[in-house]
């Protein structure tokens, strides 16, 4: 009865459908969309705010988007439990420092791998931020709310993670 929790991989549609069902849930619940990115920058205000004291909470910024460990931080760590979990029962769970496709394409040398990370991150947090939203904010619960933003934001997450791919994978490579 459980042998689909073992599996390497999971039916698209049977994955997009339970997204669906969490995203229903999520809304039902706490009246709030599913979202990823804003949990980043409150914990960039808590560690702020633990070296700075509490007059971080004056900035503009963190009185809108407060510094907190809230349920969107959870969701994160639930990833995190989730993905772990998936990985260990279905027997895919390696610990590996560089990744076979990384290696093969860029060597195994850490300097690139730690400037192309450092930049990579730094973008997807700007570009999370400056969109008011990341993927699962707008790619999961705002285009389910049919949001005309969403779905540029959307379109715009695929377009750019393609020619990313294209860029790293076949041009540089």
């Amino acid at each position: 009865m459980t042998d689909w929790l073992t599996e390497l991989r999971w039916s698209p549609y049977v994955v997009g459908a339970g997204i669906g069902i969490l995203s229903w849930f999520t809304w039902l619940i706490s009246g709030k969309p599913i979202g990823c990115s804003t949990t980043f920058s409150r914990a960039a205000g808590a560690i702020e705010r633990l070296v700075r004291g509490e007059r971080v909470l004056n900035r503009p910024y963190y009185r809108e988007v407060a510094p907190a460990v809230d349920w969107q931080a959870m969701l994160v760590v639930g990833i995190v439990i989730g993905a772990a979990a998936s990985a260990l029962l279905s027997g895919d769970l390696v610990a590996r420092w560089i990744p076979h496709q990384w290696e093969g394409a860029f060597g195994s040398g850490i300097g690139l791998r730690a400037f192309v990370a450092l930049l990579g991150g730094i973008l997807l947090g700007f570009g999370a931020r400056w969109a008011d939203g990341c993927t699962s904010g707008h790619g999961i619960s705002g285009t389910m709310q049919l949001s005309v933003a969403s779905w540029v934001s959307a379109i715009g997450f695929f377009a750019g993670g393609i020619g990313v791919a294209q860029l790293l994978f076949r041009v540089l490579a």
